[in-house]
């Protein structure tokens, strides 16, 4: 049986960011049969995600394949995930359920591997201060899972929508006696706000001379990010939509 998979990725309005995504997308071959791999945008593209999802769907389905799986590359679990998503899923199954089976995954930042990859990525960088600094949501509860992952991780936590945000978190740190802060934006990709938290830390940098500023890069497409990725298309999904 040929199983083919379609990573959702986030939404970008920066063209050359979008098409550098893509580009990543190709076939490649595992005991059993090919997988061949695609990709696919919730937003910014220039059609809907279910049309994206049927025409994948088509050509998968032209090579052989019996089921399509999708994994949505969203660290967190918010609307998109909750609800943009399976809506757009939906659409699709009805479209397609004559021809494939389309499965929906759990999303990237579910993976229960995801806190031993960021604590690597934090052991690279010696300070006696770390901060992980995330979208935020300003629904009720809605940052309750990255403040979990915070705790665990053993970081202080900083949001770019909602309080508390990152010079107030940089502010609490200093005064706790950290010189050496580790900076690590909870983001797949580089964008507009990985630009944004990067001048605020230079400025802060600027002003606090006396304090060591290092910022990581956000997760990026690394092998370990891969990994991730490839586990949760093998894994058995509890999917969130009827069949």
């Amino acid at each position: 049986m040929v199983i083919d998979a379609l990573p959702i990725w986030p939404a970008s309005q920066t063209g050359q960011v979008t098409q550098s995504r893509r580009s990543r997308g190709a076939t490649s071959t595992r005991a059993g049969g090919q997988v061949l791999v695609g990709t696919a945008c919730l937003e910014f593209a220039p059609l809907p995600l279910h049309q994206q999802i049927c025409e994948f769907g088509q050509r998968a389905q032209a090579a052989g394949a019996a089921q399509l799986k999708l994994i949505p590359l969203f660290l967190m679990r918010g609307v998109h995930v909750m609800e943009d998503i399976p809506h757009e899923v939906g659409l699709a199954r009805q479209q397609m359920k004559a021809v494939l089976d389309i499965s929906l995954c759990d999303h990237l930042g579910s993976h229960t591997e995801m806190p031993q990859l960021l604590t690597q990525k934090l052991s690279t960088m010696p300070a006696d201060g770390q901060l992980l600094v995330a979208h935020g949501s300003r629904r009720p509860k809605g940052n309750r899972k990255i403040e979990l992952l915070a705790n665990r991780l053993g970081t202080a936590v900083a949001y770019w929508s909602t309080p508390p945000d990152l010079e107030t978190q940089v502010v609490n740190l200093m005064q706790q006696g950290c010189q050496r802060l580790a900076i690590l934006p909870y983001f797949l990709f580089a964008g507009g706000i990985t630009d944004a938290v990067i001048h605020l830390t230079e400025e802060l940098a600027e002003r606090f001379p006396k304090v060591c500023f290092r910022l990581m890069p956000p997760l990026g497409a690394t092998p370990e990010v891969a990994a991730l990725v490839i586990d949760l298309a093998h894994q058995e999904q509890v999917d969130c939509l009827a069949s």
